[in-house]
């Protein structure tokens, strides 16, 4: 009943930007942590960001940190994530989580709701 869709991916040089946008449907769902996941070939999901259900606060993986930066809108149900200053490590595909359920954060279990997915792939 909930759907999520991600957009924004695409085939960028290392050094550049990409700016996804997730964006909710469907019933409603407590206002609280959204997240951004990541998973490449041969990999286990790794957590990438969230933010909390105010956007007052924003906590990103290790990989990530002062590179990417999420934000939300609340209003239009929608949460962001500025990718700057990538990596051919930050190959990925990328996928939005919401309806949290409580937990950790940065554990996929919190989340009730995924989208499909974006492909981010950046090259050398």
């Amino acid at each position: 009943q909930v759907q999520l869709v991600e957009s924004g991916g695409g085939l960028v040089q290392a050094g550049g930007s990409l700016r996804l946008s997730c964006a909710a449907s469907g019933r409603s769902f407590a206002n609280y942590w959204w997240g951004w996941f990541r998973q490449a070939p041969g990999k286990e999901r790794e957590f990438v960001a969230a933010i909390s259900g105010s956007g007052g606060s924003q906590t990103y993986g290790d990989s990530v940190k002062g590179r990417f930066t999420i934000s939300r809108d609340s209003a239009k149900r929608t949460v962001y994530l500025q990718m700057s200053s990538l990596k051919p490590e930050d190959t990925a595909v990328y996928v939005c989580a919401a309806d949290w359920k409580g937990g950790r954060w940065s554990t996929a279990s919190a989340y009730g709701s995924w989208g499909q997915g974006t492909q981010v792939t950046v090259s050398s």
